[in-house]
C-alpha cells in the first residue's frame, strides 16, 4: 500500500471502464489512486492499490462516510464518468469550505465532444468548400451528418492523417472518375477508412491497400535517423490486425488488401486477378485507378519506385496524392512529385497542397489552361527555392 501521507485522488465508481482507465494512467506518477464502489463485492477492487466502499449516491450515510473517507485518506480530487454521481458530488464539493474538487469535466461533455467537433469541422466545410479548379464534374457533398459520422469515426482512428488532409480528399472524391482507389501505404488504415467511406459515398469505387506491413520495409534512411528509431519498435503483425479492425467495418464488398511490397502489387495487380484474404474476401478490381494515395516509404528510392509501378494506371481526371510532400524528416516525396509534374506537365490539370500532402489530377481530356500549367511550374520552382 502507498504511504498514506500521499495526497490521494478517489475514483469512485471504481469498476466502471474509464474509471479503470484512468487509473492505470495515473500509475507511475507518485500518487495515491483510491478505488470505491456501492457493491459488496466489486471485480475491479484487485486494479486499485486501495479499495473502499461507499454508500450509494441516494443513501443519506453517503455524504457523512465520503467526508470521513475524503479527510482520512487524505483525498484532494475525485474522478467519476457517472454523469449522475459527478452532478451530484459537483453540488457538494462546490459548498464553502470544501477543498476537494472533482478532476474531470461533466462526462456528458466528455462524451460529446468528439461529435460537437465533427460536427463543426463538416458544418466548416459545407459553409467554406476548398474552391478546386478540377477537370472534372463535382458532385453535390453529401449531408452534414454523414461528413461528420466520417470525421468523428476517422478521429478515432491512430494515425497522421490531418484534418487540412481529410477535406482535401473530401473534396478530391466528389471530383473523381470511377475507378479504383489504391493507397500504397496502409498501415494501421486511418486514410484508408477515409478513401474507403469517401469512395462508397460517391460511388467512386473499390479500395485496394498495399502494404508489406514488414519490418524490413518500414526502414526510411532519414538522414537524422529519427524516423527509423521509432519504426524499429513498431509491431507489423498488430499493425495489420488494427488496419483489419478499422476497415472491416467499411468493408461492404468494396476493400481488400495486398500484403506485399509496392512493386510486387503492382505486378499482381496487372494480371486482374482477384484479390483474396480470409478478412475481407475476394475483391475484384478494374485495373483503372481513379485516385492514387502515394504513402509507402518515404526514401527517395522507394518513391520513385511507387511511381513507375503505379502512375501509369491512373485514368484520365484521375488523381495522385504524394502524401508528406512537405516532409520534416527528408525530400524524397517531393523531389519524386516535382519530377512527376515536370515530366507530366502536358497532362497536369490540377496541383496543390493541403494538409502536406500534394495533390494533382491528370487532364480528363479538355485542353489544360497553358497559362495554369505554367503557374503551377513556377511555384514548384519557388518551393525549391526556398527550401
Amino acid at each position: 500500500m502507498k504511504n498514506q501521507n500521499v495526497a490521494a485522488t478517489l475514483v469512485f465508481p471504481g469498476g466502471m471502464s474509464k474509471s479503470l482507465e484512468y487509473a492505470r494512467s495515473r500509475k507511475g506518477d507518485g500518487g495515491r489512486v483510491i478505488g470505491a464502489s456501492s457493491l459488496a463485492s466489486d471485480p475491479a477492487s484487485g486494479q486499485y492499490d486501495e479499495w473502499l466502499y461507499l454508500p450509494f449516491v441516494t443513501d443519506s450515510r453517503f455524504e457523512p462516510q465520503l467526508k470521513a473517507l475524503l479527510a482520512q485518506h487524505k483525498v484532494t480530487g475525485i474522478y467519476t464518468p457517472n454523469i449522475v454521481v459527478w452532478n451530484h458530488l459537483k453540488g457538494l464539493l462546490d459548498a464553502p469550505g470544501t477543498e476537494v474538487a472533482l478532476v474531470n469535466t461533466s462526462p456528458a461533455d466528455a462524451d460529446m465532444s468528439s461529435y460537437r467537433k465533427a460536427l463543426k469541422q463538416a458544418n466548416a466545410l459545407l459553409l467554406n468548400p476548398v474552391p478546386i479548379a478540377a477537370d472534372t464534374t463535382c458532385q453535390d457533398s453529401i449531408s452534414e451528418k454523414e461528413l461528420a459520422a466520417l470525421f468523428r469515426e476517422a478521429d478515432l482512428i491512430p494515425g497522421m492523417c490531418d484534418d487540412e488532409k481529410m477535406v482535401a480528399l473530401c473534396e478530391i472524391l466528389r471530383r473523381s472518375p470511377q475507378g479504383d482507389i489504391v493507397e500504397i501505404g496502409s498501415w494501421w488504415g486511418k486514410s484508408a477508412y477515409i478513401l474507403a467511406r469517401l469512395a462508397k459515398y460517391y460511388g467512386t469505387g473499390k479500395l485496394l491497400c498495399v502494404d508489406p506491413w514488414s519490418s524490413d520495409d518500414l526502414i526510411q534512411n532519414d538522414e537524422s535517423g529519427i524516423v527509423d528509431a521509432v519504426v524499429a519498435n513498431l509491431d507489423v503483425n498488430e499493425a495489420l490486425t488494427v488496419f483489419e479492425l478499422n476497415l472491416l467495418g467499411a468493408n461492404d464488398g468494396c476493400v481488400n488488401y495486398l500484403r506485399m511490397t509496392s512493386v510486387q502489387g503492382s505486378e499482381r495487380y496487372r494480371s486482374g486477378v482477384p484479390v483474396a484474404t480470409p478478412s475481407f474476401g475476394t475483391t475484384s478490381y478494374t485495373g483503372r485507378i481513379s485516385v492514387l494515395h502515394i504513402d509507402g516509404n518515404h526514401s527517395f528510392d522507394a518513391v520513385k519506385a511507387d511511381v513507375e509501378a503505379w502512375t501509369g494506371y491512373v485514368i484520365p481526371g484521375g488523381w495522385i496524392i504524394f502524401d508528406d510532400y512537405d516532409w520534416a524528416y527528408g525530400d524524397g516525396p517531393r523531389v519524386n512529385a516535382d519530377e512527376f509534374i515536370r515530366s507530366n506537365l502536358y497532362r497536369v490539370a490540377v496541383a496543390f497542397v493541403m494538409g502536406g500532402a500534394l495533390f494533382i489530377q491528370l487532364s480528363a481530356g479538355l485542353k489544360v489552361d497553358e497559362g495554369r500549367r505554367l503557374e503551377m511550374l513556377a511555384e514548384l520552382k519557388r518551393k525549391s527555392l526556398q527550401r
